[in-house]
């Protein structure tokens, strides 16, 4: 395995990841696919904010990708992004999520940042234990904030200080 920067020929596979997420689980609160064009958008607005997108590959090929974007947009929350990592579904489990996140903590801290912070879904019990054997310690619980697949979804928020 190796993490790196994504290019721009990584979309793709990127795209496929995130959709696959947004069909087959509640980790994404979303109902629709996205487009390879919002994917590209997406990461040409990290790579402006000089935010990383990064890949894990394998043999060319990426089987997951992570980021962080900002938290909020007033001046006051500068120093806290939020992250998002995703894995292939046939490689999570595997550590592709750990070797992702070292590299992801080193780069918000090198920019300065002071909190990252993760929102996983209350029932993402796998998520939630990757989340707290990496620092993160959960900080909020929202009951009912989301709905997908016909039911209303509680949001875990976990942060870990840098």
């Amino acid at each position: 395995m190796e993490v790196r920067d994504a290019r721009e020929q990584d979309l793709e596979a990127i795209l496929a990841i995130y959709n696959d997420v947004v069909a087959t689980s509640t980790a994404i609160y979303r109902d629709d696919p996205y487009t390879l064009a919002d994917r590209r958008q997406w990461w040409l607005d990290r790579v402006r904010q000089h935010y990383p997108v990064l890949v894990v590959t394998e043999r060319d090929d990426a089987i997951g990708f992570s980021s962080f974007g900002d938290f909020r947009p007033w001046p006051g929350y500068r120093f806290t992004v939020e992250h998002t990592i995703m894995v292939r579904s046939d490689r999570r489990g595997q550590g592709v999520g750990t070797a992702l996140m070292g590299p992801l903590l080193q780069r918000a801290a090198a920019l300065g940042k002071h909190v990252m912070l993760g929102s996983v879904d209350a029932e993402n019990a796998p998520s939630l234990a990757f989340h707290e054997r990496l620092g993160f310690v959960p900080v909020a619980h929202f009951r009912e904030v989301g709905f997908k697949f016909g039911r209303w979804l509680d949001l875990v928020f976990l942060q870990r200080v840098l």
